[in-house]
């Protein structure tokens, strides 16, 4: 049977550790900061990423790949960029036996491979928009890393357009952040904060950068993803230009947005609890679980025969048919790994042609016959997506507080963890100071803005914006 998890309510990180090892979903590599994704949880990932990518082509973008490989100099052409992502680098100067003679540094992201081709194939309006994704791996060099939050290396899509106008260009960038917020909420069962980010936490080199953040169930926020207008800046740099109708030449509009592995973090620290893992239905790789109870030959062979059946319906079933442990272990072993749903047939089922049906959710159990089976499982797949979503928003919603003064902001930061919905006169050079002195940052400025009234919750000017800030992993 598997370890007793740390309690959550006294050591949050040290349970999403144990979740981790004990669902069997990743590990440590030997490189300090990498990461070893297991097969459990590279097919969780496998999910997320067919039906994300499913939406993004949706949209008309196209995916590609790109070289992880990156001549130092690329990055060393717009300085905002190169500024922001320096402390991260992974340059190599020594390969094929020799010294380079020009260092590379493995992609942390792909900007500018990506532009540098593209101020090859963009010649015409006509070669516009250009939207392409790419499914890949990066590089940052963290120092302090933790299993799918923040790690050296991790898995993404990164997708980069380029646009005739500016509007076309900032119609795409909330366009894609749509497509994530509806991704997260609908198939991950997250509530978001979804908004735009201030000067100080925008993307390096970006015009403006926008995100989808989610309240973890220690009240702490994640950037689920990010969408990111680039202006003109990377145009201008690497010279990605065209001629328009009027046969003018002019630089293109460009943006770049992302999702990475550090989702699979995500689903972990808000559906998870005391008994480990919760998968929403929509990415568990094993939607129902089927243990048979005993050794009976009869019971075993009517147990492979309902999980053929509900492969049919396209369930992702699993029959657990290991004979030598007991259903005890089999039921703690299946919890742990957030199985949506738990199917048992004993003996006593078999005669009266029934199953147990257990959700993982909320532990509840009931009878099924046999000739109902099938359309019980569908809806209570459903049932249970759309409970941890809600389950998720209640929690959200009971740990979003208000805070009028600078004291009051401070003393809610120490004692009620989630997000403070304050007032913000809009002066940038507040914000390090507020980090400094409580470690919370600011998380999205909201698209729903009321008539600005007030006073600035930190300086007491007017204020201009709404904004949420909490502390960050």
């Amino acid at each position: 049977m598997a370890s007793r998890l740390t309690d959550r309510t006294k050591d949050f990180s040290g349970w999403y550790q144990d979740v981790i090892d004990q669902a069997g979903l990743a590990e440590h590599g030997p490189v300090k900061g990498t990461m070893i994704i297991k097969p459990y949880g590279y097919a969780i990932w496998e999910l997320i990423q067919a039906e994300l990518d499913r939406r993004i082509k949706a949209t008309g973008v196209v995916n590609a790949y790109f070289p992880l490989f990156i001549p130092k100099s690329f990055l060393e052409r717009e300085k905002e960029h190169v500024v922001g992502f320096s402390p991260e680098l992974a340059v190599v100067t020594h390969a094929g036996g020799q010294d380079l003679a020009e260092p590379v540094v493995i992609r942390p992201t792909s900007e500018t491979v990506m532009y540098d081709a593209y101020s090859r194939w963009i010649k015409s309006y006509r070669d516009l928009p250009l939207l392409l994704n790419q499914w890949c791996n990066v590089v940052r060099w963290e120092l302090r890393t933790r299993l799918f939050l923040r790690t050296s290396e991790f898995l993404w899509q990164e997708g980069h357009t380029a646009h005739a106008t500016e509007d076309d260009a900032q119609a795409r960038t909330i366009q894609m952040l749509e497509v994530y917020r509806a991704f997260v909420e609908d198939f991950l069962a997250i509530p978001l904060f979804v908004g735009q980010k201030t000067e100080a936490e925008k993307f390096a080199g970006a015009l403006r950068t926008y995100a989808i953040e989610a309240m973890m169930g220690d009240g702490k926020a994640l950037q689920m993803g990010t969408s990111h207008n680039l202006g003109q800046h990377f145009a201008k740099v690497f010279n990605v230009q065209f001629l328009d109708e009027k046969n003018t030449l002019q630089y293109a509009w460009q943006t770049s947005w992302g999702v990475s592995t550090r989702v699979i973090g995500g689903v972990i620290m808000v559906h998870g609890d005391d008994r480990g893992l919760a998968l929403p239905p929509n990415i568990a790789p094993i939607q129902v679980v089927i243990v048979p109870i005993g050794a009976e030959p009869t019971v075993a062979a009517r147990a492979a025969e309902i999980c053929d059946e509900l492969l049919v319906l396209n369930i992702r079933v699993h029959l657990d048919a290991r004979t030598e442990l007991t259903p005890g272990f089999k039921f703690n072993e299946w919890e742990v790994k957030g199985v949506p749903l738990r199917l048992e047939l004993g003996p006593k089922d078999l005669a009266a042609k029934q199953v147990v049906l257990v959700r993982r959710d909320s532990g509840e159990k009931q009878m099924v016959g046999w000739d109902a089976l099938a359309d019980t499982a569908q809806k209570l797949l459903k049932e249970i997506q759309q409970s941890l979503f809600d389950r998720a928003q209640k929690f959200q919603k009971e740990h979003i507080t208000t805070a009028v003064t600078y004291d009051e902001f401070k003393a809610l930061i120490e004692s009620k963890p989630g997000f403070i919905e304050v007032t913000w006169c809009g002066d940038e050079s507040e914000l390090e100071p507020i980090k400094a002195e409580t470690k919370a940052t600011s998380r999205v400025l909201p698209f729903d803005q009321p008539e600005p009234t007030g006073k600035c919750f930190y300086c007491d000017k007017a204020s201009k914006r709404k904004i949420y800030f909490a502390k960050q992993y």
